[in-house]
């Protein structure tokens, strides 16, 4: 993978219709952080965002989204280019969400359960660059489920498998770090970076600026960020600066 512009993609995680935030993944540990969704939307599009990053929790834990109509709000209100994952197990769930407005849709689950099938969407001319493989690792490990069971399976073998494939990226998310602020696994996210062609978004345990500039070294596309803006350790602007500019 060459060097490109990086983005900055602040989180919005939907519970029941509400702006939380998980601990590792953990559903008994929830924090609420607003009850709309396109409100939050407009407040990271305001502040210089580009992308948003949207995970329906109820649908990745019933394998059923839940939450299309406030995603749609999202699209059709903001000018954010909005990438979606959670509950997506099935080529209708991705057409739904497309059509929605949504700009690139992420099957996680679905994709390690039924590879035959998530390898057989490759062959569509209209998932071509809007389809980003979801790898959740603990301890390096493949999680599915929302987070709820461990595979045996790596996730650098994934991402070196899909190498050529033309999928719009790698959101790979260190379960460990996810959600404490104390730091992402910069070493692993280097070395899926280092191992496949396909643009890497990094996800989990950003709480600081630094945080963020030590990301930027690495050669991915982007950086996923949630509760250290909700939680005011930063401003999005600051976030943004750091990540994507000269900050």
């Amino acid at each position: 993978m060459t060097d490109q512009h990086k983005y900055l993609f602040p989180a919005i995680d939907l519970r029941g219709g509400k702006v939380v935030r998980l601990l590792q993944g953990d559903y008994d540990k929830q924090t609420t952080y607003g009850d709309d969704p396109l409100t939050q939307a407009k407040i990271f599009e305001d502040a210089g965002a580009t992308w948003l990053h949207v995970v329906d929790l109820d649908g990745a834990r019933s394998g059923s989204m839940s939450h299309v109509k406030q995603i749609q709000r999202i699209c059709e209100n903001t000018n954010l280019k909005v990438e979606v994952g959670g509950g997506v197990r099935a080529e209708g769930s991705i057409d739904v969400l497309l059509k929605a407005g949504v700009t690139r849709v992420i099957v996680g689950t679905a994709a390690l359960r039924k590879w035959d099938w998530f390898e057989s969407l490759m062959a569509n001319p209209t998932y071509r660059g809007r389809i980003v493989l979801g790898l959740d690792a603990r301890e390096g490990k493949i999680a599915v489920s929302g987070w709820e069971e461990t595979t045996d399976t790596t996730a650098l073998e994934i991402a070196q498998k899909v190498s050529d494939w033309p999928l719009a990226a790698i959101v790979y998310t260190d379960i460990a770090t996810d959600g404490t602020l104390k730091g992402p696994n910069v070493e692993e996210t280097r070395k899926i970076a280092e191992a496949t062609n396909v643009p890497i978004v990094a996800s989990g345990g950003v709480g600081t600026l630094q945080h963020l500039r030590d990301l930027r070294t690495l050669n991915v596309q982007g950086a996923i960020i949630g509760r250290a803006l909700y939680e005011n350790q930063f401003t999005i602007n600051q976030a943004i600066e750091a990540f994507e500019g000269n900050g």
